[in-house]
């Protein structure tokens, strides 16, 4: 069969371009017009996924047992051959006229043949106003780095509105339950009803057709989507308005939960084949389908979690009798309960932290002693919370936490990995690592990796290069075991001003675990090459957010100055050091400002550029701004603990609102040093109106970004 099916590939790479075209080349021809008559792809049979590298005269052979594998040989190839590294920041590039040759055939092949992407949280801090033209390049992504498992949640409310028209609901009534686009995914998980809506018609008319053009390309490279199930959620008044017993929760946040129908309910299987059938007519069937029916669930005494796991299981089985459940490992679920008679292959579970805090039976604060016991599950990396900026990795621990499954009877049921990110275009080098671990099945040192990983990305080995990216590697990104902050350090500018500033969101956690002269350190010897780098992409970006990491900590350190100097009342020192920030502040603005990656205007683009109407662009560009500054309103932002969860040290935003907040409250204290009282700020009042305002902000780069970046860390020198 291997060869039978490896000769008709050599006969379909003889014929014409374009006759039988497959998606590998055409991703070629996306990554570099031309470049698909470069390789020859070879789909061949094969008992565990695999990639072979070959040469056959001057082109590159691509060989796989599927076209997701192909296309991440591609990728190795580029990569390690070619010098070519393609992530968020670019997926195009020039490939060499003359390929560099595969001098001897390389495999690779893994056992670890699912490999999952996405959080649902992705969907809405990423994700949210993304068209066709992005995803395209997020599935080329997910494509080129192995992905075959993806959760595919865009146009799911489609389903429930359509779905609740059906049990009586009117237009108006959904809307006020649904919530607006920037908010789905906290929607979906139960957290909140109609928060950013109501949607126009023509945003459910819109999602439906791109979760249409999703689905048919992941399908094309043998993409296996993720759907959301159903598992009983529903809106808080479906109990006077269907008559349901249903079990209600306590405020999140400040925001009214959907109620929830007790899977044990006789109506709760009617509910479900509704809710699957109308899936089915708009997107089809899945082989796995999403459902946390008890996340972050507070109430939960009244749950007979093992009835309830069986009633959900038993509903999804009735749509698709092969399917398999994938549900998160996070804090207490999935339930013990709800797990212990459930078969093998009934469920697939995310262990969400694997890096940080693993579940499945290593040493952890989240520790199970018996991990999965008989289920599957993924080991996976959550990286990033909120889509907030900042250097991070656990590059140490990852490694280690993974090649531990290699020898743990508690790792017998593993089955691949997972990229549950809340917030995903950032750290390229860790998610490059990530998805290189199938593939790699001897544990390595991260410092070799580091080195072979910085040829791909600039195309070229560096002795200044290696040295600050080894230094970044022991330090930022290698944060220790014991250390269980979600998510990088998190700026000092975009915290609400106080005494005592540390995190800028309610649960981040940051504890201290690097030196902030080290991110000064590698910027100096980045800039050091700059020049020589000029017009090289992946430089560009990568110099840009390391010299902004270095702006960033020093803000923190000159923050604590201007605190210390407050407190022994010396005057001149604070009117100094309290000066020296908010000039850190608009430097920092002006640099992210030369990358289009690090602009606000990029943000709230993507969400005008959706709207039919100037009424639906400033519904979306409002859900835009509200999600990244208050999130929510004033009881949520004050008391609710969301205020910049989702914060983004990005141009415009620095300098429009953040600075705005810094300013007023050195103003405070100089009034207070000056013998005025002390006044105490209303932050909301403050903020607001930015959420409000409909200014513009353009994504197009201002300034070269190697002078800019040269200018202001040499002003770090002269102050």
């Amino acid at each position: 069969m291997k060869i039978k099916l490896c000769l008709f590939a050599l006969f379909i790479a003889a014929l014409p371009f374009g006759l039988f075209a497959n998606p590998v080349s055409d991703l070629l021809e996306r990554i570099d017009p031309g470049a698909s008559k470069k390789f020859i792809i070879e789909l061949c049979a094969g008992a565990d996924d695999f990639f072979e590298l070959d040469q056959r005269g001057s082109k590159i052979v691509l060989r796989g047992n599927n076209y997701v594998n192909i296309s991440t040989g591609l990728n190795w190839y580029l990569k390690y051959y070619a010098g070519i590294h393609l992530s968020w920041n670019g997926m195009q590039a020039k490939l060499p006229q003359i390929l560099p040759p595969v001098k001897q055939k390389e495999r690779h092949e893994t056992s670890l043949s699912l490999r999952y992407d996405f959080n649902y949280c992705t969907y809405s801090y990423t994700m949210a106003f993304w068209d066709w033209q992005r995803w395209e390049r997020e599935i080329d992504w997910m494509a080129l780095h192995g992905i075959n498992l993806p959760l595919a949640a865009v146009g799911q409310e489609c389903i429930w509105f359509n779905m609740l028209q059906k049990l009586g609901y009117s237009k108006e009534e959904i809307n006020t339950f649904i919530s607006g686009p920037a908010f789905l995914a906290w929607w979906a998980m139960n957290n909140l009803e109609g928060w950013g809506g109501p949607n126009p018609d023509s945003w459910y008319t819109q999602q439906e057709a791109l979760q249409k053009k999703i689905l048919k390309r992941m399908r094309e490279y043998g993409i296996k989507p993720v759907f959301p199930g159903y598992s009983g959620m529903m809106p808080h008044n479906a109990d006077e308005k269907l008559g349901l017993t249903l079990t209600k929760s306590d405020l999140w946040n400040g925001f009214t939960r959907p109620a929830f129908l007790q899977p044990t309910d006789p109506r709760f299987a009617e509910i479900a084949e509704l809710y699957y059938s109308e899936q089915e007519r708009l997107f089809g069937k899945a082989n796995y389908y999403s459902m946390d029916p008890f996340h972050e669930l507070e109430n939960a005494e009244s749950v007979d979690f093992d009835a309830a796991g069986k009633a959900i299981l038993n509903a999804m089985k009735k749509t698709s009798p092969q399917a398999t459940w994938v549900i998160q490992g996070w804090t207490e679920n999935p339930r013990p309960e709800m797990m212990k008679y459930l078969a093998n292959g009934d469920l697939l579970i995310l262990d969400l932290f694997s890096e940080c805090r693993p579940m499945w039976g290593i040493p952890s604060i989240w520790k199970r002693d018996k991990g999965y016991e008989q289920h599957n599950w993924l080991f996976c990396m959550l990286l990033n919370f909120g889509g907030n900026v900042g250097l991070h990795g656990r590059m140490d621990q990852l490694l280690d936490n993974f090649y531990l499954t290699k020898n743990n009877p508690l790792a017998a049921h593993l089955k691949g990995i997972g990229l549950t990110m809340e917030g995903t275009e950032n750290n390229p080098m860790m998610f490059e690592l990530m998805c290189e671990l199938p593939w790699r099945p001897e544990k390595f040192k991260k410092e070799d990796w580091l080195k072979d990983y910085l040829f791909a990305r600039y195309g070229a080995r560096d002795d200044k290069i290696e040295q600050a990216w080894m230094l970044l590697g022991n330090t930022l990104y290698n944060c220790p075991f014991g250390n269980n902050q979600q998510g990088p350090h998190e700026s000092i500018f975009c915290g609400r001003p106080t005494l005592n500033n540390f995190q800028a969101s309610s649960w981040s956690k940051m504890q201290n675990y690097y030196d902030p002269t080290t991110s000064e350190e590698a910027a100096r010897l980045m800039l050091e090459v700059a020049d020589r780098y000029r017009g090289n992409n992946n430089f560009e970006y990568d110099l840009v957010d390391i010299v902004r990491q270095s702006l960033s900590d020093r803000a923190r350190v000159v923050y604590n100055r201007a605190i210390a100097d407050f407190k022994s009342f010396d005057k001149r020192s604070f009117a100094k050091d309290s000066q020296e920030f908010l000039q850190l502040l608009l430097m920092q603005d002006r640099l992210l400002g030369t990358r289009s990656e690090f602009r606000v205007g990029r943000w709230t683009e993507q969400a005008r550029s959706l709207g039919t109407t100037p009424q639906e662009k400033d519904l979306y560009e409002w859900n835009a701004r509200v999600q990244i500054t208050t999130w929510g309103n004033r009881t949520c932002a004050d008391v609710g603990g969301l205020r910049d969860y989702a914060h983004k040290e990005w141009n415009g935003i620095l300098r429009d609102f953040y600075y705005k907040r810094w300013a007023a409250y050195w103003q405070t204290l100089q009034d207070q040093l000056d013998g005025k009282p002390e006044v105490k700020l209303d932050y909301y009042a403050m903020e607001e109106p930015w959420t409000l305002a409909k200014n513009s902000y353009s994504s197009v780069p201002e300034g070269d970004c190697v002078n800019v970046a040269k200018e202001v860390f040499n002003s770090l020198h002269n102050q």
